[in-house]
Formats: structure tokens, C-alpha cells, sequence
């Protein structure tokens, strides 16, 4: 009988990584290659240029224009489809059956809109828990009674 593959995606905007579990009393192994971070960067080193000028709709008058998108946000919006696009990719490839995304709340619902309907399917639960930062060691203890690790 083939053992069953549970991979935890722990993420936030920011940073991921995937542990692995093969079954009852095996433990959370760290899966190669599969851990990404971004640097930290604010707002005003993302965008470096000054905002652009228009011309106001009334009047001889210009100001400056605000951008449409938080640049912050779109980076990490950005960050969490590279990590979607590696699971899409890993599951096509066999590398695991089940899923359990332990994310950041905002990070878990930018990651529920951008992994694709198979993923989808093979996710075991969610936790809206920010454990990145957490050692591999202690992680167990927060996926009680998700999976026997």
C-alpha cells in the first residue's frame, strides 16, 4: 500500500516553507528546496520615484496622483502565486496528496484565491495561525488533532 504524503504549507506574505509527514508517528520533516523569503522592504523603498502629476479636473492646477495598488501588497500578493504556482506543480509532479496551509489570515485567504482547483482539492484543513517564525520542532503540537504527526 502506497503511505500517504501530507504536506503543511506554513506561510505568511513574506515567507514559506513545507513540511512533510508520511504517516502516524513519522514527524514533520522539511521538504529541500521548498522554503522561500523576501526580504523586508516598506512601502517608499518599493517605490522609489516621486508619484506622478496630473492636472485637476477643475481649475489650471496639478497634483500629484496616488498609485491604484499598495506596492507592499502587490509584493506579497505576488510572492503568495509564485508559492501556488510550486504546489500546482509538486502535486501534477506526485510529491504529496494531502494539503494543510497553516497561514497568517490575510496571507490564507490571498492563498485561497490563487492556488488552482486541484490543489484545492486535496486540502486536508486550514489554520489561520501565523507560525512562521515557530521551530519545526514545535509545530506538532499546533497540528493536534489535524494530523498524527
Amino acid at each position: 500500500m502506497k503511505k500517504t504524503v501530507t504536506w503543511i504549507l506554513i506561510a505568511d506574505g513574506a515567507q514559506a516553507r513545507v513540511l512533510e509527514n508520511t504517516g502516524p508517528g513519522k514527524g514533520l520533516q522539511q521538504v529541500q528546496g521548498l522554503d522561500w523569503a523576501m526580504t523586508n522592504l516598506q512601502a517608499q523603498d518599493i517605490q522609489a520615484d516621486k508619484p506622478g502629476r496630473s492636472f485637476s479636473s477643475a481649475g489650471s492646477g496639478r497634483s500629484a496622483m496616488e498609485p491604484k495598488t499598495d506596492p507592499v501588497e502587490h509584493r506579497e500578493t505576488e510572492f503568495v502565486k509564485s508559492v501556488a504556482a510550486t504546489m500546482d506543480k509538486k502535486l501534477q509532479d506526485g510529491a504529496f496528496d494531502r494539503l494543510i496551509i497553516v497561514a497568517a489570515p490575510i496571507a490564507l485567504g490571498d492563498i485561497r484565491k490563487a492556488i488552482s482547483p486541484n490543489v484545492k482539492k486535496t486540502i486536508l484543513a486550514e489554520l489561520d495561525k501565523d507560525l512562521t517564525n515557530l521551530p519545526t520542532a514545535q509545530l506538532a503540537q499546533h497540528l493536534d488533532g489535524i494530523i498524527a504527526a
